[in-house]
């Protein structure tokens, strides 16, 4: 699904505003490709209430946040978190495995 030049998929990190304006980042849990819509996963928002919700959104409401390659160890720590909460365990553990190897750089 093509929004603002790039093309979303399954998992990818958004960003966007909800129909109340309010801030909305996170992860995009299923798409409707003839509805032109997203269920989007939310991990923050400015309403704390809808932290941990899945939420419907327009393809034209998000937009799509660029992976960073280099993630420090508070970041890593929180996505750890977030795999445990979403019971992924294939990406617990290669979060898990790239903490290890930043301690292990650092020792």
């Amino acid at each position: 699904m093509v929004t603002n030049k790039t093309i979303l998929k399954t998992s990818d990190w958004v960003k966007g505003k909800s129909r109340h304006d309010e801030l909305i980042i996170g992860f995009i849990d299923s798409m409707n490709v003839l509805k032109e819509a997203v269920n989007v996963t939310v991990v923050e928002s400015d309403n704390e209430e809808m932290i941990g919700m899945t939420i419907p959104m327009s393809v034209h409401q998000v937009e799509s946040i660029p992976e960073s390659d280099t993630k420090d160890a508070a970041q890593l720590s929180f996505l750890i978190d977030l795999a445990l909460a979403t019971d992924d365990k294939e990406w617990f553990h290669e979060l898990s495995a790239q903490l290890n190897a930043k301690k292990e750089a650092v020792n």
